[in-house]
């Protein structure tokens, strides 16, 4: 199997054209050198120029002792890939985007930190365009593969590899790496057996309301070291801290996040989940149907206005999103059979949704009710999804 990620491949030539600079992000293995590399080839094709660093190559790094002096008679793209190795550069990208006439344009890529985006923002701000790169979606891959794309995630050599029991071996060895090299060259002091414990944590959390203090307890630690360990999973797109929706309304509402790890995958592996067979058997089979089919809907909705809502009276929507100001609530059922439930019609009620959506495990489209429609997994690519209405 081979998919050209086209959708990312025209968007980055779209900004390419409106920005002096492009920074594809995103965790290692999840194809952004790929990308680049893509884009280079195109760029030649079209009679253009184009140069490529690996900043992770001594001979590359050697070429920009001088950055300046070797950055600047270049014309056409320039591709910096891992540039989180030399942030430096990014003072002498914003002396090269304020040149006239812009001989250059620049695609950097880095495995994100909280740092090095802070870095990139401040040194580049209204010179960059950023592209946060995801693995492989329902959108790319198609609905005929979303069992093996649940199981595996969306890493392309884990989704690619040929059997499950080679996938579940590169999740951990992407785990170790990701712990005893990545965390360290980003300059984060944390012992890798600590951070693994707490990644491991998170993933018996997976789908729940963030309790800071019992985190911390159970870890032995303090809240406030609890926040930077999020902090630093969040950052790296390892999980997502999905944010609470709360209106003025006379119920006591939920006010912290709730933890999602954003790969399916690497949630499995975390979780000792060798096969199909053992996610179906697992106690978080229905929070790991949630988790992906949220992953699925904001890789094409986006993230900045996406919520959940929850009251303390135990009153829950999963998602709720945002279309031009009017807001749609999302469930996540891992059901063949999806019911209307009393949550379903207070979150309809209380927060006024034009219309809430169940996405089941199922294969037709289901009218439960005028406000309230029963749909498959597939239905997330049609015209009709709800964040297209």
């Amino acid at each position: 199997m081979h998919w050209e990620r086209i959708h990312y491949l025209q968007t980055i030539r779209e900004r390419l054209a409106t920005n002096c600079v492009m920074a594809l992000t995103g965790p290692r293995q999840v194809g952004k050198t790929t990308l680049a590399r893509k884009i280079q080839q195109l760029t030649l094709a079209d009679s253009g120029e184009a140069h490529f660093f690996d900043l992770e190559s001594p001979k590359d790094l050697a070429r920009l002792e001088n950055p300046e002096l070797a950055l600047s008679p270049l014309k056409g793209l320039v591709i910096l890939d891992e540039i989180q190795r030399k942030p430096e550069l990014f003072a002498v990208l914003r002396v090269l985007a304020d040149r006239e006439n812009l001989p250059a344009r620049f695609l950097v890529l880095g495995s994100a930190s909280p740092d090095l985006m802070k870095g990139a923002s401040e040194s580049l701000a209204g010179r960059i365009s950023f592209i946060d790169v995801s693995g492989f979606s329902l959108q790319e891959i198609g609905a005929k593969h979303w069992l093996q794309l649940w199981l595996r995630g969306g890493f392309p050599r884990a989704f690619l590899a040929e059997t499950d029991t080679i996938a579940q071996q590169w999740h951990e060895d992407f785990v170790r790496t990701f712990l005893e090299r990545d965390i360290p060259q980003f300059g984060l002091r944390i012992p890798a057996i600590t951070l693994r414990r707490f990644w491991t944590m998170l993933a018996h959390y997976h789908g729940q309301v963030l309790k800071h203090s019992e985190l911390a307890r159970s870890l032995g630690t303090s809240e406030p070291t609890v926040r930077r360990y999020l902090d630093i999973l969040s950052g790296t797109f390892m999980i997502r801290q999905l944010p609470p929706w709360f209106e003025n309304l006379k119920k006591r509402q939920v006010k912290s996040p709730k933890i999602y790890l954003r790969d399916s995958g690497i949630l499995h592996a975390l979780l000792g989940i060798r096969n199909q067979e053992a996610l179906e058997s697992h106690p978080k089979l229905g929070a790991s149907w949630e988790g992906f089919c949220i992953e699925q809907i904001l890789a094409r909705h986006g993230d900045r206005e996406a919520f959940f809502w929850a009251t303390h009276a135990s009153a829950e929507l999963d998602l709720l999103l945002l279309k031009d100001g009017e807001p749609f609530g999302i469930e996540f059922k891992n059901s063949d059979h999806p019911i209307v439930t009393k949550s379903m019609r207070i979150a309809l009620n209380d927060l006024s949704l034009k219309h809430l959506y169940i996405v089941y495990r199922g294969n037709d489209t289901i009218a439960l009710d005028a406000t309230i429609t029963a749909v498959p997994l597939s239905f997330l690519l049609t015209p009709q999804a709800f964040w297209q209405m």
